[in-house]
């Protein structure tokens, strides 16, 4: 199992996306799930249709729908951990997509963490494992 942030999802949707073909390759190398938490889900559905279109952003929620990605609801226990995240690390403003990672990565004792934010995954310490793999490198 694998948790997707942001930043590869919309990599893979944007093919002139200097990250495209490394992140393409590594989640669908990957033997899965890909999981996604609600929170990246919004980020990657509004960047989507910012920089790549409508159909992008409509591929992607379809992809989600069949099944390809799986999206992981948040419990009340997420919710209080992504709080307690977001407060801790506000001097570099870890948002709720990214807190939502960890929070999500911790219930599930997850280690892989499918990401090109190596600014807030490399110094949030997860409670489960102490750092998470960060892919693809």
């Amino acid at each position: 199992m694998i948790i997707c942030d942001t930043a590869p999802l919309v990599a893979v949707l944007n093919a002139v996306d200097a990250d495209h073909q490394r992140c393409t390759n590594r989640l669908e190398t990957h033997p899965g799930p890909l999981l996604i938490p609600g929170p990246v889900l919004a980020e990657v559905c509004h960047l989507a249709e910012a920089r790549v279109g409508s159909a992008a952003e409509a591929g992607f929620l379809r992809s989600v729908a069949a099944g390809e990605l799986t999206l992981v609801e948040l419990s009340s226990v997420d919710l209080s951990r992504m709080a307690e995240l977001v407060e801790r690390y506000a001097d570099m403003s870890l948002d709720a997509a990214d807190a939502s990672v960890v929070a999500v990565a911790e219930r599930l004792g997850i280690r892989e963490v499918a990401t090109l934010d190596r600014r807030h995954f490399t110094v949030v310490g997860p409670r489960h494992v102490e750092a998470l793999t960060l892919l693809p490198y």
